[in-house]
C-alpha cells in the first residue's frame, strides 16, 4: 500500500484524514498514485491535476523522500521508500501571494 499525504483543504473536500493509503494498479508511479486517488475518491479529480491534459495543477507539489518530484515525468518510478510504504508521497499546496 502506498501511503499519501493531502493538504488540509483536500483532506475536507474528500472528508478523510491526513493520509490515506492506495493500491495502484501496475507500476507504481506518480501518474498511477494519482489515477488510484482520483477512482478512490472522486472528488478529487480535477484538484489535483487537470482533467484533460493531466498535468499538475500550478500550485500543487509532490514530495517523497525529501525530494521534488513536482517537475519529474508523470512515468517516472517512484522510490523504493514509497512503494515499500515506509515513506509516504507528500501533495503539497503551495502558497503564493506578497
Amino acid at each position: 500500500m502506498i501511503r499519501v499525504a493531502i493538504p488540509s483543504q483536500l483532506q475536507n473536500l474528500a472528508r478523510v484524514g491526513s493520509e490515506v493509503k492506495l493500491k495502484p494498479k501496475g507500476k507504481v508511479t506518480l501518474a498511477s498514485v494519482l489515477d488510484a486517488l482520483e477512482a478512490q475518491y472522486p472528488m478529487l479529480r480535477g484538484t489535483i491535476r487537470d482533467h484533460e491534459t493531466k498535468k499538475r495543477r500550478p500550485l500543487i507539489r509532490f514530495f517523497a523522500c525529501g525530494e521534488d518530484l513536482s517537475h519529474e515525468p508523470p512515468e517516472t518510478p517512484l522510490p523504493d521508500a514509497v512503494v515499500s510504504g515506509t515513506e509516504p508521497l507528500l501533495i503539497i499546496g503551495a502558497i503564493a501571494g506578497g
